[in-house]
């Protein structure tokens, strides 16, 4: 490798935004690559369950142009992980098209790699039956019928796959489905950076700027090198710590010490943490252990009924000081009549009631006590059958508007905020697989497809 490798992160997440300003400083530092995450699953299982992006293709495209023109001044590669929010086939084909027309635009020929990584059922099926799917904690039972009626299935990539792609001469790369590590941690270690302080500093820099004090005035860039990685926070009024960079770590990890990634796992037991200045932290001690075998993380979402909710505001003071006893007898109401009414039993249906306003976040774990104003009572119903759900919903609209404490003489009425109060969600998602896949070697779960522009 070279002296060191320079990782600039202009966002934690293409689409949510770039600093023109910062990202033009960043890019005087003369970075080796541009790369950045594309997804999460943190807006939960629709996008997976539907294959669809959350981010706007206009936003998308405006940042995608910021880009690539910098690209093709510093002759870099740009690289993106998890596109299309979930890392679907459809979330890959989206930004490279994308591309195509940004290039197309600027009049720029580029190689663009596109990864694919949805798999099929009859994939994990097999790897079922040959023993080559683990599950992961919490452990959830699977077998072939689970996974046939998943809609969608990706496996999250690690750093071989981008390294492939580049060492083809990929200009660009639009991936599915990656660990935010990888992303940031691939071209490094193609170059000969020491495993340890890539994947570290690919962690730490997952979520952009976050890893600073100052995330809305910062963007970050990493430098590593053969005894370890210095982390940079871009911007006058940029700082980072060596707490804030340690803390990283345990973001969305629950061993702090530990990372576990395709391939191996990232020990910073032994790493140091040394403040070089306000802007910049020195990390070394990083270790890379790899694993006996290669896995890949499954993700599958599977469609889980028809949902409708509807909304309604109590604030009657003697509603508020006892809104427990009053939604609690709402809901051993409403189910006594549903079953009645509609001749649904409580296997056949979800109803959820959510107190908006009252621990409706953290429920029991609310730390903050104190009495609301008013309090937003959101039902939730799922089932199987979209007018079946319907019907529950219009059972409950009277009893949302005026369900009464027991003493009340005269019916309360309650407030709907909207006209109508129930809105159908139609067929919603949920998460079906938390498993990972043995796999013989680390570009089989994953299919290439390179495009030259103007070829």
């Amino acid at each position: 490798m070279k002296n060191s490798i320079k990782v600039l992160v202009p966002t934690g997440c293409i689409g949510s935004g770039v600093r023109l300003d910062l990202f033009e400083q960043a890019l005087l530092e003369k970075p080796d690559v541009i790369a950045m995450d594309g997804g999460s699953t943190d807006s939960g299982p629709y996008y997976l369950g539907t294959g669809k992006t959350k981010g706007s293709a206009a936003v998308l495209k405006a940042e995608l142009l910021v880009y690539m023109r910098a690209r093709a001044e510093l002759g870099v590669p740009l690289i993106i992980g998890s596109s299309g929010t979930c890392g679907s086939d459809a979330g890959v084909d989206l930004l490279r098209g994308l591309c195509l027309e940004v290039a197309a635009e600027l009049g720029q020929k580029v190689k663009i790699a596109a990864i694919y990584g949805e798999q099929d059922a009859a994939t994990v099926t097999q790897a079922l039956a040959d023993g080559r799917v683990l599950p992961l904690n919490p452990v959830r039972p699977i077998d072939d019928a689970l996974i046939e009626r998943c809609s969608h299935i990706v496996a999250a990539m690690g750093v071989e796959p981008f390294i492939h792609a580049l060492q083809q001469g990929a200009d660009i790369i639009v991936a599915g489905r990656a660990t935010d590590t990888a992303v940031l941690a691939c071209l490094p270690i193609m170059r000969g950076a020491p495993a340890g302080p890539a994947w570290h500093a690919g962690k730490t820099m997952e979520c952009g700027a976050q890893c600073t004090t100052t995330p809305a005035d910062a963007m970050v860039m990493a430098e590593i090198d053969e005894g370890g990685f210095t982390i940079t926070a871009i911007g006058d009024q940029a700082r980072l710590t060596p707490q804030s960079v340690m803390a990283h770590m345990l973001y969305e990890n629950s061993n702090p010490l530990l990372l576990v990634e395709p391939g191996g796992a990232l020990n910073v037991e032994a790493a140091t943490y040394t403040a070089l200045s306000e802007r910049s932290v020195r990390v070394e001690g990083s270790v890379w252990e790899p694993a006996e075998r290669y896995t890949v993380k499954l993700e599958g979402a599977a469609p889980a009924g028809y949902q409708s909710v509807l909304l309604s505001v109590v604030r009657g003071p003697e509603y508020i000081a006892r809104f427990d006893e009053w939604l609690g007898q709402l809901d051993d109401v409403m189910r006594k009549r549903i079953e009645k009414n509609l001749g649904i039993g409580p296997a056949d249906y979800d109803l959820q009631f959510r107190a908006i306003g009252k621990n409706s976040a953290l429920g029991a774990l609310e730390p903050r006590v104190g009495t609301p104003v008013e309090i937003g009572v959101l039902a939730i119903a799922t089932s199987p059958d979209e007018s079946r759900t319907r019907d529950i919903l219009a059972l409950l609209n009277p009893y949302m508007l005026h369900f009464p404490l027991p003493e009340d003489e005269e019916l309360p009425t309650h407030a709907f905020p909207l006209s109508p109060a129930s809105m159908d969600r139609g067929l919603i998602y949920e998460f079906a697989l938390n498993h990972v896949m043995v796999v013989p070697d680390p570009l089989t779960p994953f299919r290439f497809d390179f495009t030259v522009t103007g070829a």
